[in-house]
């Protein structure tokens, strides 16, 4: 049947052809591909889907997923893709109702009985099959008038056929399954479904997941069980799910993606990351001129470095952001992070912060650090300033070797200071200024940045 199809694709016999990662095989070969349709896209990695596109030039793609990738939101944020959005829900479909709760077997039962009750059906998806047959055990001994079945990638396809094809037709209740379940399945009377250890999954795949109920007119509801203790990023995802739990809602999902994860590098294969590396405001910089050199069709624009200041380092022991519960809106949220990064002068961050209070109200103490961050920044840069940690009670001031200042401006601040210091000057110039140990933290960076302040006053312009 391969062979036959193979044949067909190369003499153009065949107008549509539907396929798995098979398509991108060496053997597969098309006459005249003209349309690519790259469904689910962010099954496929960076490679795959090069590869698909290579498979003749000038080949139109569309690329679809409820929650695109973080590189593929960045390139269609930064109008390398274009983008359309589908918001509209099927007619008569609810939110799902999300329930973040600690992993509890009087909660799991609870959950079960309400669905089982009202003639529905359950997933419940623990995710390694080493140790899927022991859930379920502990299940069927918690709930022994419940109907439970196992379904997993490593049963043979004949069983994992016959698994679902039972569990579609209501044989049993609760489909214990792993991850298999996150694509490709709808089942309209199952309408709850319990993630075990929802903490170790990434935010586009719990979406997608808690997409596999409410597929029907009934209400539907996502628990998300998690263990004592869990990572602060984690948390983060599974609250971003919790605030995005209405119809329509998976390009929010992809944005808080992308701000918890990074976007990736566009000429590299990583889907995700790498931005914290070298900043936000560095890294859109590059991408704009590498998309202005590539529209000038002037490639040696890329490669000149004009823009230095970006090897300065500002080093802090915080968290720097502003709040969800603060700005909720994420394009807001993005577009205030870019609008913050194109300041220029202190007074325009004083002008920026007064701005936010209005709009938003009371500036929450993340934020305040994040405003302060910088100010700091900027000042660290306006005096030529190779590194600045605010960091135990202590500012360092880390000078450039190749652009040192005059002794008598360093001798002029450091008369000013009320702090003990010292100077290092066994490598460039190196101030630590020992700031009030016992003041909070954000007092700390306000007076590092009177600080620089003072420094900046006996700069030349």
């Amino acid at each position: 049947q391969i062979r036959k199809d193979l044949s067909a694709l190369a003499l153009g016999e065949i107008d549509i052809a539907i396929g798995t990662h098979r398509i991108i095989s060496k053997d597969v070969r098309f006459k005249n591909l003209g349309l690519l349709i790259i469904d689910e896209e962010h099954r496929f990695g960076v490679r795959h889907k090069e590869k698909l596109r290579k498979l003749q030039s000038n080949v139109d793609t569309l690329y679809m997923s409820a929650t695109p990738i973080p590189r593929t939101l960045n390139m269609a944020l930064a109008r390398l893709k274009e983008i359309s959005l589908m918001q509209t829900s099927p007619k008569e479909r609810l939110p799902i109702r999300t329930i973040i709760t600690p992993r509890d077997m009087e909660v799991i039962k609870d959950a079960i009985r309400r669905e089982v009750d009202r003639g529905g059906q359950v997933f419940f998806l623990h995710n390694r099959v080493q140790t899927i047959e022991t859930v379920a055990a502990e299940l069927r001994e918690a709930m022994p008038h419940v109907r439970f079945i196992v379904g997993h990638a490593q049963l043979s396809e004949h069983q994992l056929e016959s698994v679902m094809d039972a569990f579609m037709d209501h044989e049993y209740d609760v489909l214990i399954s792993t991850t298999i379940i996150e694509n490709g399945i709808d089942i309209t009377n199952a309408n709850t479904i319990i993630i075990d250890r929802a903490d170790t999954f990434g935010l586009a795949q719990l979406y997608q997941m808690r997409g596999r109920v409410g597929r029907s007119n009934r209400r539907a509801y996502a628990y998300l069980l998690i263990p004592k203790g869990i990572t602060g990023e984690a948390r983060h995802r599974l609250e971003a799910l919790t605030q995005y739990d209405y119809l329509g809602a998976g390009f929010q999902v992809a944005l808080r993606d992308l701000e918890i994860r990074g976007a990736g590098a566009i000429l590299g294969t990583r889907q995700s990351g790498v931005i914290q590396n070298i900043g936000f405001n560095y890294y859109n910089h590059l991408l704009e001129k590498a998309i202005e050199a590539v529209q000038n069709n002037q490639p040696e624009l890329f490669l000149q470095d004009d823009y230095p200041e970006a090897r300065q380092a500002l080093k802090t022991e915080i968290d720097l952001y502003f709040p969800p519960d603060y700005i909720a809106d994420d394009e807001e949220r993005l577009r205030i992070y870019r609008r913050l990064n194109e300041l220029d002068e202190t007074r325009e961050i004083d002008d920026f912060s007064r701005e936010l209070q209005d709009r938003f109200g009371k500036i929450p103490e993340k934020a305040e650090w994040l405003l302060k961050y910088f100010k700091l920044n900027l000042l660290s840069r306006k005096a030529n300033l190779q590194n600045t940690h605010v960091r135990n009670g202590r500012l360092v001031l880390d000078f450039k070797t190749e652009a040192l200042p005059p002794k008598e401006r360093i001798l002029l601040f450091c008369s000013k200071l009320k702090y003990p210091f010292k100077i290092d000057g066994s490598k460039g110039i190196k101030i630590t200024i020992e700031l009030d140990i016992h003041a909070s933290y954000i007092e700390q960076f306000s007076s590092s940045i009177v600080l620089l302040e003072t420094y900046a006053a006996l700069c030349p312009e």
